[in-house]
């Protein structure tokens, strides 16, 4: 029997696709640390707490789940928050449907995967390959560490003190400006993230909490969604 031929060399756009996964999902999962000390503070559980990372999955949305509970809210009130925040996911799942491709048991974890993070770093890459690699690790990393830090957090609570005060609310934004910053050398992706820019900020004051942040996704979408110019539709 002749000997299997030789896997094809791993490109540079596929290792690249992943060190950004590992880097962005490894910011991302350590401010769980953050969401599951202050799901305990406001009087969940800690298997309640790390119900919402596994089921929920959305940083935003278990964060304003947790804010409306903890200010003595309804639970009816923190679910219609915790799903207004989540509507911008339907939105990215236009935007990695199209080069994921994913069918059977892979399209349902897809749907769960897709996040502010796996879209990013998906989005980012320069060929489907690339996006489909720089997806999958990040949902991966960020789903797995989310999880064991939400269980951290909730686990040591109030002995963490202020995530702040060690920068993790600051880690997951700055991964992700590293990752749109070169894409706004192009005129268009600066067009689209300007759009969206001014967009959140005349609707914060004005609108309630989340719609600001949907609002803006789909003006980036609409946006991106337009034919170049010269360019045929």
């Amino acid at each position: 029997m002749s000997p299997a031929p030789p896997a094809a060399p791993e490109t540079s756009a596929l290792r690249a696709a992943r060190r950004q996964g590992f880097s962005v999902g490894i910011a991302t999962a350590l401010y769980g640390i953050s969401l599951g000390a202050l799901a305990v503070a406001n009087g969940l559980t800690v298997l309640q707490a790390c119900a919402t990372s596994l089921l929920l999955f959305s940083g935003g949305s278990q964060f304003a789940l947790v804010g409306v509970l903890g200010g003595g809210g309804s639970v009816a009130s923190a679910v219609a928050a915790s799903s207004l925040l989540g509507v911008r996911n339907a939105l990215y799942g236009l935007q990695v449907s199209g080069f994921l491709d994913a069918r059977g048991a892979r399209r349902l974890l897809a749907a769960h995967w897709t996040i502010d993070e796996s879209t990013a770093v998906g989005i980012a890459q320069p060929t489907d390959a690339a996006r489909r690699r720089g997806f999958w690790v990040t949902g991966a990393v960020v789903f797995v560490g989310w999880n064991l830090m939400t269980l951290l957090g909730a686990v040591l609570g109030d002995s963490l003190g202020d995530p702040r005060r060690y920068g993790l609310d600051a880690a997951a934004g700055a991964a992700f400006l590293g990752l749109l910053w070169p894409r706004l050398r192009q005129r268009r992706s600066a067009v689209a993230a300007a759009g969206a820019a001014v967009v959140a900020i005349l609707l914060v004051p004005a609108v309630p909490v989340g719609l600001p942040i949907v609002a803006a996704a789909g003006v980036a979408l609409l946006l991106g969604l337009l034919p170049a110019r010269g360019r045929s539709a």
